[in-house]
């Protein structure tokens, strides 16, 4: 297969969309972010150039001042709450979380909410009322609870299930966390985001696409940025930031 097939196959996916008169909405989220860095410094330019809302989700405990000041000024940036520490307090032969059950459930709320506290009072105008949980794992006991915290949605991976609140997710992840740890294989990439598109299609929803800019390489800048420019071209796409998707079938 040569270098634009598979490109050429999404432009196919996305024709359809425009002849059928539809828009595909995509949204980006990228998780960990704590401080200013170089990567993370890349990856807001690089959505600043392409105009694409980024959703970041930020690790409450060990941020401060000096990230809200680098995104306050990025105005394409909002910001969800990624747990509290990002610390697994799952067993060694469990798959790591740290919203499950396996602390008291207050002290896993009460963290949900200092965290909540903390990043809103940073961000104001840019705050996310969204839970990220770390791992993309939650215990299913603690989606009630959330709403009364003020949260609004949380965002795991995969296709969304029913919940008591809004569900709004990821669907293709940039990273191969099983391999390399770094960018995937493209063809394989944008095989999900087509086999994506087409369920979207019949059954409505958005492509949420996930990124890890700490752990980035050359492989998942240069996707990253093709992805980008290449969907930003086609009429039947459209990057939305995740509060556009608030009560969106």
């Amino acid at each position: 297969m040569n270098s634009n097939q598979p490109w050429r196959l999404l432009d196919d996916e996305l024709d359809r969309w425009q002849a059928n008169g539809r828009t595909a909405r995509f949204w980006l989220r990228d998780d960990d972010a704590v401080a200013p860095t170089d990567l993370l410094e890349q990856l807001i330019v690089l959505t600043a150039c392409q105009t694409i809302p980024l959703t970041l989700a930020v690790i409450p405990q060990d941020t401060g001042a000096a990230l809200a000041e680098r995104i306050t000024s990025a105005d394409h940036v909002s910001v969800a709450v990624h747990g509290w520490s990002h610390q697994n307090h799952a067993g060694e032969s469990e798959k790591k979380r740290e919203l499950g059950l396996h602390r008291p459930r207050t002290i896993v709320l009460d963290q949900l909410a200092n965290g909540f506290d903390k990043l809103a009072g940073f961000y104001a105008g840019q705050f996310n009322a969204m839970l990220v949980p770390p791992w993309n794992r939650i215990d299913a006991e603690l989606l009630p609870e959330l709403a009364s915290l003020g949260y609004r949605a949380v965002s795991v991976f995969g296709a969304e299930k029913p919940a008591p609140i809004t569900m709004i997710n990821t669907h293709v992840d940039l990273i191969d966390w099983h391999g390399n740890r770094g960018g995937r294989d493209p063809e394989v990439l944008i095989a999900e985001i087509v086999a994506r598109l087409r369920v979207m299609f019949d059954q409505g929803g958005h492509m949420g696409f996930l990124t890890h800019h700490l752990v980035h390489d050359d492989a998942a800048w240069s996707f990253l940025a093709s992805l980008l420019e290449h969907t930003n071209a086609h009429p039947a796409c459209q990057w939305v930031d995740a509060t556009d998707l608030y009560g969106v079938a």
